[in-house]
């Protein structure tokens, strides 16, 4: 992969400095700034939420989403401990939340806990579930998405709340109901 990743960046790069030299210093320069910029304001939203999560492990709220999300935990992650499941609901409120990277620590406590239980070296069907959920979670409120849409000047920048909720709904559905699928295919090679 990272042979790829190069190849096309110095191919990008040398196509354009032959297409258009004068524009590809510009670019490389207002990348680099652009990106620093937007680091910044992402970095203040996130301190907030992580600040947040933080606050809600600490108080035990954590624990009792896990018991709220139990259910659901145990259907889609199968049996786990406790404190594995306290990382699964503080991960899967957060992707709620649309707070996307913002979840990654819990997300990787959470893996964590489900490696420890899976003593196999490929992946256990908890552990890509987990991925899934990650990669296409339910959005109620799309939070970075709306401040990144601030910050960069809509008018109406909470306009793609039921669209992204709509969206998220079904491309989240489908993905766990091609885990379980997948499950019970490679279940049944087994027998």
């Amino acid at each position: 992969m990272k042979k790829i990743w190069f190849f096309m960046v110095l191919s990008s790069i040398v196509t354009l400095i032959f297409v258009n030299p004068e524009d590809c210093i510009n670019a490389m320069m207002n990348a680099g700034s652009d990106a620093v910029a937007l680091t910044i304001k992402l970095l203040g939203i996130y301190a907030v939420w992580l600040g947040i999560i933080a606050l809600v492990d600490a108080t035990g709220l954590s624990n009792k989403i896990a018991n709220l999300l139990d259910p659901v935990i145990d259907w889609l992650f199968g049996r786990t401990d406790s404190e594995t499941k306290k990382y699964l609901a503080l991960n899967m409120s957060a992707n709620l939340l649309g707070l996307g990277n913002a979840c990654t620590p819990t997300g990787l406590k959470a893996m964590e806990g489900l490696d420890r239980q899976n003593n196999s070296l490929t992946a256990s069907t908890a552990m890509i579930m987990l991925v899934v959920i990650n990669a296409t979670s339910i959005q109620l409120i799309p939070t970075t998405v709306i401040g990144l849409r601030q910050q960069y000047g809509s008018t109406s920048s909470s306009d793609i709340i039921v669209p992204t909720l709509i969206a998220t709904i079904i491309s989240t559905v489908l993905a766990v109901f091609l885990v379980k699928l997948c499950a019970k295919i490679k279940e049944r090679l087994k027998r």
